[in-house]
């Protein structure tokens, strides 16, 4: 069965919204890195593996520039001017608060809006977090029923999955994938997974947890 969707005003308003903040950011290609491949067990060529990774571009906005964007919207909107940028350090350019209410489509509006931040600025490493795996689930059933809408609007899918910490490969993969990636996973998990800057399966290379966290999100 093929799901239709209707397009309402205030979701895609949402959406344009917040990829207004970001307003003069060129569009950049994903930034290359070379990816620490670790210490590989005995008898495999380095050559074997691939070692070539890709980040989301820098904001290359000032944080004045920002703030102006931020005051743009919020005079459309209607709602009070911020003093400063909320940002904590060395979590990105800039915290934002997108407010919805329940049965709006807060989770549409939040897929739809990656595929804009990738088609506007070129940014596709994304990580959703959400508290509990009850709404886990629930996020990653949205993925699998807008895959063909998303891909009708912009001629392309958003590789996602569901973080497992027994399949850490899927990290490797997405920090190594060059196209839309998005991450799911859950509050617990995410805490969990800070704490694994080297994970390794015996026989493994130690490098799906660095590779995250080199792939800016």
């Amino acid at each position: 069965m093929k799901f239709k969707f209707k397009i309402q005003g205030y979701q895609t308003e949402a959406v344009s919204n917040t990829t207004a903040i970001f307003t003069g950011q060129p569009n950049r290609d994903n930034a290359h890195y070379r990816r620490d491949l670790g210490k590989l067990s005995a008898g495999t060529m380095h050559d074997m593996l691939e070692d070539d990774g890709y980040r989301n571009a820098d904001v290359e906005l000032s944080t004045k520039q920002l703030l102006e964007n931020l005051h743009s919207v919020q005079t459309l909107a209607g709602v009070p001017l911020s003093k400063s940028l909320s940002k904590i350090d060395g979590l990105g350019a800039v915290n934002l608060d997108v407010e919805m209410e329940t049965g709006t489509g807060k989770t549409y509006v939040y897929i739809k809006t990656m595929f804009e931040l990738n088609k506007l600025y070129g940014w596709s490493k994304f990580i959703i977090v959400v508290p509990s795996i009850a709404i886990r689930e629930g996020v990653a059933k949205s993925f699998r029923m807008l895959e063909e809408h998303f891909m009708e609007q912009y001629g392309k899918k958003a590789r996602w999955f569901v973080y497992n910490s027994s399949n850490l490969n899927q990290l490797d993969q997405f920090s190594q994938d060059a196209g839309l990636n998005v991450m799911i996973i859950n509050t617990q998990a995410f805490a969990a997974s800070l704490t694994m800057l080297f994970p390794t399966a015996k026989g493994s290379a130690n490098l799906p947890m660095t590779s995250t966290k080199l792939t800016k999100w």
